[in-house]
């Protein structure tokens, strides 16, 4: 099918603002299986949640874990509260048979949360090396160097840092137009 330029009218191109929904397969040639595979991604979100719940809870009780390298660690643990959330349910709702399909807006919001997250993750990691490095360079100017302002700016900081990467990114894939060629009829 080619070409004909004596029928413009019927081959066109259509401009699409937007793809529409994307179906999720699960695991490709392992369809009979994605109940046993969701058994143990269901046991590892719940550890997780579990987890990361505990030390949150933990850290916001005890009085005697308010010091920054605590707090840096309930801050880990609330990225990966983020980051097992954001994607886990809708990997068990495939798994499932429960629900295939995901809007381009909730996949480009899934992506977004999921990359700050990760950033976020990181820069919290650098904040707890730079938590030790102070406590084992500098003991004596440990509590003065890091105190509860630090640890905010840094969560503050760490959050900010994922959405300025991440915010560009997603604002020009929602921008996104699809050309489409449809053929017109074949001549005889």
């Amino acid at each position: 099918m080619g070409l004909d330029p004596a029928l413009p009218a019927l081959n066109h191109t259509v401009l699409i603002s937007g793809p529409g929904p994307f179906v999720l397969l699960g695991v490709p040639g392992l369809e009979a299986l994605h109940v046993w595979l969701s058994v143990p991604v269901c046991l590892l979100y719940m550890a997780a949640l579990v987890g990361n719940a505990l030390l949150l809870g933990l850290v916001a009780a005890d009085k005697a874990l308010r010091a920054p390298m605590y707090q840096l660690l309930g801050l880990l643990a609330a990225t990966d509260l983020v980051l097992a959330t954001s994607t886990v349910p809708k990997a068990l709702a495939v798994l499932w048979g429960l629900s295939g399909e995901i809007s381009f807006g909730a996949c480009l919001a899934q992506l977004f949360v999921v990359h700050v997250a990760f950033i976020a993750e990181s820069s919290v990691l650098l904040a707890m090396a730079m938590d030790r490095y102070v406590a084992i360079c500098q003991p004596l100017r440990y509590r003065a160097l890091l105190t509860q302002r630090v640890v905010g700016t840094v969560a503050v900081a760490a959050v900010t840092r994922g959405a300025c990467v991440m915010v560009p990114p997603v604002i020009l894939l929602q921008r996104l137009q699809v050309k489409l060629w449809v053929p017109g009829p074949e001549k005889q």
